[in-house]
């Protein structure tokens, strides 16, 4: 980066972060170079579009404190070990750079390379059911174990199942949050947020500071999409969240999926809905998508080591069972249990408790027999 790309970097941040200022406002003081001039006047200003208020808060705060700055982080985003990242950073991530309107400024907490990995996404509805918690952990799960990203908002229901199991693989996941970087909403997803924030990668492009407003929640679902290869729509309803993200995903000419439901559950009404109109293909298995994008295989496939994980997830298929694990195979070996009676008698939080299951599963501790009973091997 050369010295007049920091300017336009430092200029970006200081002019993205003032309130009210919006994308193209950035979009204006870019084009028209305003980091090249030493000072600007109100008149500057309300010639590339700001609003009066605007241009006079910009003003008075370039007077006081001079954009042209040295500090790579701002005290805010340094407290929260953060970073903030704009197009002109080598670790902005370039599938972003594919769309019209690249987000301006993204602050960052975690791995940083999951941007640069190949990304799927899952999204669903905030009240699962049983099938789509099932269906959402176990498919983040296989995509995960492949090498792939997974990419959600941290929402309750199918978003916080999806983290919650694509976290045991090496493939890892990336939460989109509608909130600042130093915020969990909602708060009753505070230790995944953090879990993520350790093992994976948290991601906002809301400034600090900034009150929640539901036009987050529509951007958060905007850059989700944008960072997928493809997208897959597990449950949710005709004008959900989580169609929201699909049709930022078809706009974007991006790769969309849907899973079907029952035809007698509003759950599964916008999945079905995608299929029907031809707007999402039907996926009935996570191994589906490489049979259908061999080019994301081949992606994915540096990211698997030869044994385990790559030392980032949170769990290995040969290292010793965890003692969560060990508690949930002591129980089943005294009695085949569901989920829910798991749920009651380990108190570990359900979406945690769903990825266990699916992670014992694997390494074939544990079976899934008909009727959704979990016994021990």
């Amino acid at each position: 980066m050369d010295f007049e790309q920091q300017l336009c970097r430092q200029m970006i941040i200081a002019f993205y972060e003032l309130p009210g200022i919006g994308w193209h406002a950035v979009d204006k003081a870019v084009r028209h170079e305003l980091w090249k001039k030493d000072s600007w006047s109100v008149e500057d200003l309300l010639a590339i579009g700001l609003k009066r208020d605007q241009a006079e808060t910009a003003a008075k705060l370039f007077r006081e404190e001079p954009w042209k700055l040295t500090r790579k982080e701002s005290p805010a985003v340094r407290q929260a070990g953060a970073v903030t990242l704009t197009p002109y950073d080598a670790g902005y991530p370039s599938i972003l750079r594919e769309n019209a309107q690249p987000p301006w400024v993204l602050y960052a907490k975690g791995r940083l390379e999951l941007l640069e990995r190949p990304a799927v996404a899952i999204v669903g509805t905030r009240v699962p059911t049983a099938y789509g918690r099932h269906t959402a952990a176990q498919t983040a799960q296989e995509l995960s174990e492949a090498g792939i990203t997974v990419v959600s908002g941290l929402a309750k229901g199918v978003d916080s199942f999806a983290h919650e199991a694509s976290l045991m693989g090496p493939g890892g996941t990336i939460a989109v949050l509608p909130t600042p970087i130093d915020t969990c909403y909602p708060p009753e997803n505070d230790s995944l947020f953090r879990r993520i924030a350790e093992h994976g990668l948290l991601i906002s492009e809301t400034p600090i500071g900034t009150k929640l407003h539901p036009g987050q929640f529509h951007q958060r679902n905007r850059i989700i999409a944008a960072l997928s290869r493809a997208t897959i729509v597990v449950e949710g309803a005709r004008k959900s969240g989580s169609l929201i993200t699909a049709k930022h995903a078809h706009d974007m000419d991006r790769e969309l999926f849907a899973i079907p439901g029952p035809i007698s559950s509003p759950k599964s009404e916008g999945p079905n809905e995608l299929i029907r109109e031809g707007k999402a293909r039907l996926l009935s298995a996570a191994e589906q998508i490489f049979d259908e994008l061999p080019w994301l295989r081949t992606q994915a496939d540096r990211y698997v080591p030869s044994c385990g994980t790559d030392g980032k997830g949170e769990g290995k298929q040969g290292e010793p069972l965890g003692v969560e694990e060990q508690k949930i195979v002591a129980l089943l070996q005294d009695q085949a249990l569901s989920i829910n009676e798991l749920h009651e008698l380990s108190a570990i939080p359900f979406g945690h408790l769903n990825a266990l299951l699916l992670n014992l599963c694997i390494k074939r501790k544990i079976e899934l027999q008909p009727g959704s009973i979990y016994i021990a091997l």
